[in-house]
């Protein structure tokens, strides 16, 4: 398969050359076009009031990349690398509108990211917007994520999550489909399994945290505990704190279809 990266982390995170790695290792060709830079709680951002920079990354610094984070995987071909100075979304529809003209590939993979995108945040992650963008372009896409108090190797996360893309391709030839998919902090009884799941509904408390400098010039930070609203079973919240896989189905139609029907 034809698989394009990205992700929010930005080029040099780890998440993003474990899953490299994993494809690599099994053939297939990637594609790889991330952020330069951190790019998380983006969502579906898209930078339309300046010019964006993009470089491509050059063998000998995907090789350094590739020993620094997956030593154990020899590189012996060039993967087509791109970094981009904008957002997860700018990374896929440039690259996808500007960069080939209609060879898309077969999927888009979102990560792996360094921490949860469950319930509500899946509306704030710039994993989950990358994968929107797939999917507006109707490819396959998935958002990928660990939990970062996981005791599950991002080597071991890729892999799983390629033999999952792999199989859904298979069942999903004529359909494009997007799935958020959540790795827990450690495997329920130590074997990963996939729990399909709904949203739950997270929240935060004091998700603000104000500071003044000594100039009195005063500052917020988003920040705070995490609350979680609705956590009940059948959650993917609920799938991720009992050790599965939590994947969840999304589309990108907000349309209220009770409303439509009792208008």
């Amino acid at each position: 398969m034809k698989i394009l990266l990205t992700n929010d982390d930005g080029i040099r995170a780890l998440g993003i050359w474990a899953m490299a790695a994993a494809l690599i290792e099994k053939q297939h060709e990637v594609i790889i076009v991330a952020p330069m830079k951190q790019q998380s709680g983006m969502s579906h951002a898209l930078s339309v009031l300046r010019q964006l920079e993009f470089i491509r990354i050059k063998d000998e610094q995907i090789k350094e990349l590739m020993k620094v984070h997956c030593p154990n995987v020899e590189l012996d071909k060039s993967i087509e690398t791109w970094a981009i100075d904008g957002t997860p979304t700018d990374c896929v529809k440039i690259y996808l509108e500007a960069m080939i003209e209609g060879n898309y590939p077969d999927v888009i993979i979102s990560g792996i990211n360094h921490g949860a995108n469950l319930a509500t945040d899946v509306l704030y992650s710039g994993t989950v917007g990358a994968a929107v963008e797939g999917f507006l372009h109707e490819i396959s896409s998935v958002a990928v994520s660990l939990n970062i108090e996981s005791l599950i190797p991002f080597e071991e996360a890729a892999k799983i999550t390629l033999e999952y893309v792999e199989k859904t391709m298979k069942e999903n030839e004529s359909k494009a489909f997007f799935h958020n998919i959540n790795f827990p902090k450690t495997f329920k009884d130590d074997k990963p399994e996939f729990k399909f799941a709904r949203l739950g509904h997270r929240d935060y408390i004091n998700a603000f945290q104000q500071h003044t400098d000594e100039k009195g010039r005063t500052f917020y930070r988003v920040g705070g505990q995490v609350y979680d609203v609705d956590r009940s079973e059948g959650t993917d919240i609920f799938a991720s704190e009992e050790g599965y896989i939590a994947v969840t189905p999304l589309h990108v139609d907000l349309t209220d279809y009770e409303l439509l029907k009792n208008d």
